[in-house]
């Protein structure tokens, strides 16, 4: 985990600002949805990605398939990762 060495206080409402240059460099955007995680005394804040959202394409859709490790791809991602994956073993 990385320091950023930014320091927020939590306001009466329990709120803590996220700075502009995390916020643009993260491409978080206002109303985006946040998930909130708990790891013993860390809160870790990630942008929330939908269960059906391909990690290649960020395709959402109901026809996308979950595979090993909760790898979520569409057609086209599994493909495309596919194609990359023939290329790298022939450059071998």
């Amino acid at each position: 985990m990385k320091s950023t060495g930014i320091v927020r206080k939590v306001d009466h409402l329990g709120r803590i600002v996220v700075p502009k240059e995390l916020r643009r460099s993260l491409n978080i955007n206002e109303n985006d949805p946040m998930e909130v995680f708990v790891d013993g005394e860390k809160v870790i804040l990630q942008k929330y990605r939908p269960a059906k959202e391909c990690l290649v394409t960020g395709e959402i859709d109901d026809e996308n398939k979950e595979y090993a490790g909760g790898i979520v791809l569409s057609q086209q991602g599994a493909d495309q990762l596919l194609k990359e994956l023939q290329e790298a073993l022939n450059k071998q």
